[in-house]
């Protein structure tokens, strides 16, 4: 970062899962010359949503769905995040339960038949302010006829033990569940992501990175500018990053990880570009158009 940056530590919170750690790695570990060194808390994202609309840490990882309640305090970063194609989350069932197809079926379900058979049924999110969980009403709202039931959030590593042990009807998951999923015995009954490519042609956007404004327009830049930088230096050393994955992993199989890790950082994750900024326009205009979230001025959105 340059000089204009604030010289003590930035406080940072972002998930375990390997695509952030892929993301930070460098900049944590101090291979990004010149950078303020961040203080890192790690949380899941229902956790760090809630910091963020708390206003409690300098910059977060936080779902774009919330963004409409925090850019009065905090600036989208063009950089650092989750945005992609054929990335989308999943809602997943039992064989034979809410149109769950059989054990061995990893296609997505049947369309509105499928759909329809969640009509008030009880469904496990990871956070009610997450994109996921946007997605998933803008895809309820079109293909599940009166809606669906309770909606129950839990940490996103207890929703597929949830949903194959039966403790509710279906889940909502992201990430390395789509590599993992059939070992839980668990079907795919639609992919949002598909979804939303097919109804607006733009990539889906998942997690963002934001900023406290109040650290100012030159601190806001030599911090994006920190960030690609270590996505940069991750892709040009992977093995780099893998100690720093592999220990926050929870566990998950090393080529798990890789997958995870390939599918989310690409190259919205280095710079969002025209079509990032159309993906998360699209997403926030749509969402609000729907009354599912406030309206957000095209100006909020844009970068100091």
């Amino acid at each position: 970062m340059d000089t204009n940056a604030t010289a003590a530590p930035l406080s940072l919170a972002f998930s375990p899962c390997p695509n952030d750690t892929f993301v930070f790695d460098a900049w944590v570990h101090g291979r990004v010359p010149d950078a303020v060194p961040p203080e890192v808390t790690f949380a899941d994202i229902d956790v760090t949503n809630g910091m963020a609309e708390r206003g409690e840490l300098d910059a977060l990882k936080v779902s774009y769905a919330v963004l409409p309640w925090v850019l009065e305090e905090y600036a989208l970063l063009p950089c650092g995040g989750a945005l992609g194609r054929g990335c989308g989350p999943l809602v997943l069932t039992r064989p034979g339960a809410a149109g769950g197809g059989t054990a061995d079926d990893d296609a997505v379900g049947d369309g509105a038949v499928g759909a329809a058979t969640l009509s008030g049924r009880r469904v496990a999110v990871p956070s009610e302010r997450s994109t996921a969980y946007l997605l998933f009403r803008l895809w309820a709202a079109a293909e599940v006829p009166g809606g669906v039931g309770e909606i129950v959030v839990l940490p996103f590593h207890e929703i597929m033990p949830a949903v194959r042990d039966g403790k509710v009807d279906a889940g909502l998951v992201i990430h390395e569940a789509r590599f993992t999923y059939q070992d839980y015995g668990l079907h795919s009954l639609a992919d949002l992501g598909e979804h939303w490519e097919a109804t607006t042609g733009l990539p889906i956007p998942l997690g963002a990175i934001i900023a406290k404004r109040s650290l100012g327009a030159p601190t806001l830049r030599a911090l994006a500018a920190t960030i690609s930088a270590s996505v940069r230096a991750a892709w040009q050393d992977p093995a780099a990053s893998r100690p720093y994955v592999l220990e926050h992993a929870q566990e998950m199989d090393p080529a798990v990880a890789e997958q995870h890790i390939g599918l989310y950082v690409n190259e919205f994750t280095a710079e969002l570009g025209a079509d990032g900024y159309a993906a998360v326009r699209g997403l926030l205009e749509r969402a609000a158009a729907e009354g599912l979230v406030p309206s957000v001025a095209p100006e909020a959105l844009a970068f100091p």
